[in-house]
């Protein structure tokens, strides 16, 4: 029976084929997270077992302890190129920003230091559309100025899954392989596929992460969701925000915005 995550996996593996054929150098941003360890996964279907670029983890010191654990043996299972790129430390942040705000932003200008040093002409990101408004104006192939600055308003036309590629020098591209995916869609495609998980995703004591970010600036949910059928159960009645636990959302209204228009994910 033709599964509809089928035509959700072979559209992503598309546009991981298209950005690896036209946009070098390239590198993917692994945040160990649910999504970017599916699109990891996928990436290895779609170049039979191999991960032919660089995962790069904007790295805070400010993981929880079990993402870290997953991370190191992911890498040793796969054997993938893996860098680390080590942001800047909060005190040189905006200090206009709210205080989570600011702590995330660190990651920002991880970013930006990264593509400066190594010249990344694309950055492969796992993003979703219905996971914040403003990542619903993204388009798949989205043009960067070389400092990271989004302007959403000035985004390239995608139609019939024709992707612009080439941009002017001095810009990079953000490609976001999995934007059509919805939360619900990852787990279900995380359960048939068995892809492994930071076990944080599962209740323990009544609690889960929903989305994992650094342990300053996230908390878990209430949640009695102990496997992924229960979280796909739990998905399909909720009402509550997937970023419910991100302190930065709850700060000041244009908090996140003011993070994506320069350069955040």
């Amino acid at each position: 029976m033709h599964d509809y995550l089928d035509d959700l996996e072979s559209r992503s593996i598309y546009i991981l084929r298209e950005a690896y054929n036209r946009i070098k150098p390239l590198g993917m941003l692994w945040s160990i997270g649910k999504d970017s360890t599916a699109l990891l996964w996928m990436i290895r279907k779609a170049f039979f077992g191999r991960v032919p670029f660089p995962m790069i983890q904007l790295d805070t010191n400010m993981e929880l302890p079990e993402v870290y654990e997953f991370r190191d043996m992911l890498i040793k299972e796969w054997g993938f190129d893996f860098h680390a790129e080590m942001c800047p430390p909060e005190e040189e942040m905006d200090q206009t920003l709210p205080p989570a705000t600011r702590a995330a932003a660190r990651k920002t200008e991880g970013l930006k230091n990264l593509i400066n040093t190594y010249r990344y002409k694309g950055i492969i990101v796992g993003i979703r559309r219905d996971e914040q408004s403003m990542r619903a104006k993204e388009r798949v192939f989205s043009p960067r100025s070389f400092d990271g600055v989004w302007d959403y308003k000035d985004q390239p036309a995608e139609f019939w899954d024709q992707y612009k590629t080439e941009f002017p020098e001095g810009t990079h591209v953000r490609i976001h392989p999995i934007l059509h995916w919805r939360e619900i869609d990852i787990w279900r495609y995380t359960q048939r596929e068995n892809i492994p998980i930071v076990p944080l995703y599962l209740s323990q004591n009544g609690k889960r992460y929903r989305s994992l970010g650094e342990k300053n600036i996230t908390t878990p949910i209430v949640s009695d969701a102990a496997s992924i059928p229960e979280i796909i159960a739990e998905l399909e009645t909720t009402k509550q925000s997937e970023r419910a636990g991100r302190t930065m959302d709850a700060e000041t209204e244009d908090s996140f915005e003011r993070l994506r228009r320069s350069g955040y994910m």
